[in-house]
């Protein structure tokens, strides 16, 4: 468990937001050393002026805050953006993610920042995602919506892609590991408009900041942070989906998993989560009943019958403009790819494969009589398919 010893800032939301970025973007000042300064000296600005002391004495000498000039041009770049902060004690700011001692002094939001005051369950998965995966992904989605909940996850590709899709019209919220302005993977552009319009973007990165390696278990503790719950759909044996729910467990919070095939390596996380004691999940309603279970009181029942259904094919998204000739073996290739990542193990309908996909049905039967006479792809009874 964290140490939640540490003493939250005593001027939560008065503030200068400069100051703020000032102190935060110092050099040596993380989130926990954010916190006890301002503890300590009992305002962020007194922080501010003290911290070349308090430097001097740890034996850092000649040293500077961060300039007001950047910190003035982190906050003009945001305007640009359409990005506004949230603090904690403005009403808006997490209350469950406030209570942590390395919380974000901050979040710079775009779209609807409300969304962050209500109650949230983290989806999180893997990027390479099963067909069952993401349609997992997307029934979970659908179902804690409709119960109230808010879906928050990462926008990465796969189940996090998959959970916000479907989360849009009941409320989503994406935690960036690079700057709000900046999405990554670019594939996700589209999506991430339409989270700032109908949901929202967070993130505690500097505006601009291309995320690179080390940003990303940064974004999974806010994930986790925020939410009350993590719920793991596929991931491997090591992924930053574990991460995260390893931040989750040390929060305190409640840690669910879908289980998997014991042959399918993106299975094999969850079905560790699960060995070690985190909550089974089979459906929409054994996530509302580790809810109850951890606020002691009984969710509202959802009868998921009439709440999820299978989401329609995807459009065929033409990009306007001319499309360039492509070689027929890469067509062939890039399909084969596409086929392969959607199977696993466990076998899937032929008909779910073709409307996952969105492509035309004689196409994917090509490639499927391709992949089985290369013994990729079995085919069993009922127009069932699973991966060699």
């Amino acid at each position: 468990m964290r140490d939640f010893s540490i003493p939250a800032p005593c001027d939560a939301h008065a503030a200068d937001p400069v100051d703020r970025l000032r102190l935060i973007r110092s050099r040596r000042v993380g989130a926990v050393t954010y916190h006890r300064l301002v503890a300590e000296h009992g305002s962020v600005a007194a922080a501010l002026a003290a911290l070349p002391d308090v430097a001097r004495a740890a034996g850092v000498e000649e040293y500077s805050p961060c300039p007001v000039e950047v910190a003035r041009h982190e906050m003009a770049q945001a305007r640009l953006a359409g990005a506004r902060m949230v603090v904690p004690g403005d009403g808006l700011y997490p209350a469950l993610l406030a209570q942590l001692p390395d919380a974000p002094p901050f979040l710079w939001v775009r779209g609807d920042p409300s969304w962050l005051a209500r109650s949230m369950v983290a989806l999180v998965g893997a990027r390479n995602a099963s067909s069952l995966g993401l349609r997992m992904a997307r029934r979970l989605a659908q179902g804690l919506g409709a119960a109230g909940q808010v879906v928050v996850s990462g926008l990465a590709r796969g189940i996090d892609a998959e959970a916000h899709e479907a989360a849009l019209p009941t409320g989503t919220v994406a935690v960036m590991a690079g700057g709000v302005d900046v999405v990554y993977p670019e594939e996700n552009a589209a999506l991430a408009a339409r989270l700032s319009e109908g949901g929202c973007l967070v993130s505690e990165q500097p505006m601009g900041l291309v995320p690179q390696a080390r940003h990303f278990p940064l974004r999974n503790r806010i994930i986790a942070g925020m939410a009350r719950a993590v719920v793991v759909v596929e991931a491997a044996a090591r992924s930053g989906s574990l991460i995260t729910a390893r931040d989750a467990l040390d929060m305190g919070r409640e840690v669910m998993a879908v289980p998997g095939h014991p042959f399918d390596a993106r299975a094999a996380g969850c079905n560790l989560l699960i060995r070690d004691g985190a909550v089974l999940v089979r459906q929409v309603s054994d996530v509302l009943e580790g809810l109850a279970a951890v606020t002691g009181h009984l969710e509202e029942a959802v009868d998921e019958a009439d709440v999820i259904e299978d989401m329609p094919a995807p459009p065929g998204g033409d990009l306007p403009g001319p499309v360039p000739p492509r070689r027929p073996l890469a067509d062939m290739a890039a399909l084969h790819g596409q086929i392969l990542t959607r199977l696993g193990p466990c076998p899937v309908a032929e008909d779910q494969l073709i409307r996952d996909l969105g492509l035309p049905a004689e196409a994917v039967a090509r490639g499927l009589v391709a992949l089985e006479m290369e013994g990729q792809v079995l085919r069993q009874p009922g127009g069932m398919l699973s991966r060699a």
